[in-house]
């Protein structure tokens, strides 16, 4: 059992953060070509190169209105206002009543961040309800790069006997210096429960994870080189589902809006909202379904800039929180 570590200073963290990344909104039309194919590839087994099946937007957001589930409800209309003006359907109804999901979220990393600063993330997840673990913890390990064929040649398969799941996805983002426009970022998971985990070994090694997860043998770890909890931070996760949005042609997306913030003390980190595409082959997304997709991102910006929050992900400011930032490829 981990213990709750010492709350990390996050006092103006935001603002000042903010205040070297954020801008005024730009109006631009969002780009909407399709994204590049893979190059033919195969990975050392002979298995071919894994291609991308989600696309998730997301939009980091400051914390200022997420002081209760008012807070959520808020942003939940603007992103109605923004799928009415973009002529996309915002289903509701599964939504209403239903109160926030609780998280728990660690990254696990070296003292050097050796993990994050090479575009690897290694987490785990465990969903709790009525104050209980209501699932088995998940482990998630992943290769989140801007350069698609670059995420998709690294083989994340672990060396495993239990089964495992694999998620590549396209995940677009706001620019880091604007509003108005997106960026990509292409983020190559596997995730399997953590009862699948090996239990032999010290599993809190550098050289025991590269032995279940190979592409980690690039790092070229020591004996005794070890990861730990990245900042000394557990991440309580408030998540909130809003509603179904229908860009058309069959594409639909569950949103939701997140609050992460630190475990016991509750102090807030960021939040974000994010919606989620699947699809088995990039030709099952409709030209006219991919650009209402893009109108909608680059409207809820528009019409919600004041609750933005630029250059930023997630997991990023958790690494962020004692101060210097690692060399990260985000």
């Amino acid at each position: 059992m981990i213990e709750a570590p010492p709350a990390p200073n996050t006092e103006n963290f935001a603002a000042q953060y903010e205040s070297r990344h954020m801008s005024k909104p730009e109006m631009k039309n969002p780009r909407t070509t399709r994204v590049a194919d893979l190059k033919p590839g195969q990975y050392a087994d002979g298995s071919p190169l894994h291609d991308v099946q989600y696309l998730e937007c997301k939009l980091i957001l400051k914390t200022d209105e997420f002081s209760s589930p008012a807070g959520f409800r808020k942003y939940g209309k603007l992103v109605a206002q923004a799928a009415k003006e973009c002529g996309v359907g915002f289903d509701t109804s599964a939504a209403k009543g239903a109160r926030p999901a609780i998280r728990e979220v660690m990254f696990l990393d070296s003292e050097d961040f050796r993990l994050y600063n090479n575009a690897f993330i290694l987490r785990r997840r465990v969903r709790f309800e009525d104050g209980f673990a209501a699932d088995e913890p998940e482990v998630v390990f992943k290769f989140r790069h801007p350069d698609q064929q670059q995420a998709a040649e690294v083989d994340v398969r672990p060396n495993l006997p239990g089964d495992y799941r694999i998620k590549f996805k396209a995940e677009a983002l706001p620019l880091k210096d604007r509003l108005g426009g997106y960026r990509l970022l292409f983020s190559h998971n596997v995730q399997f429960p953590l009862s699948h985990a090996p239990k032999e070994g010290d599993r809190m090694a550098m050289a025991r994870l590269a032995e279940v997860f190979p592409a980690l043998k690039v790092l070229k770890a020591s004996k005794t080189d070890r990861v730990s909890l990245v900042n000394q931070t557990i991440v309580e996760e408030v998540l909130q589902d809003l509603g179904t949005l229908d860009f058309g042609k069959g594409v639909t997306a569950d949103a939701n809006v997140a609050l992460w913030r630190t475990r016991g003390e509750h102090l807030p980190l960021v939040g974000e909202f994010a919606y989620q595409v699947k699809f088995k082959r990039r030709e099952d997304v409709h030209d006219k379904a991919r650009e209402r997709c893009a109108k909608f991102f680059i409207r809820l910006q528009q019409i919600g800039h004041a609750w933005i929050f630029l250059g930023a992900t997630k997991t990023g400011m958790v690494y962020r929180l004692n101060g210097n930032p690692p060399q990260s490829h985000e």
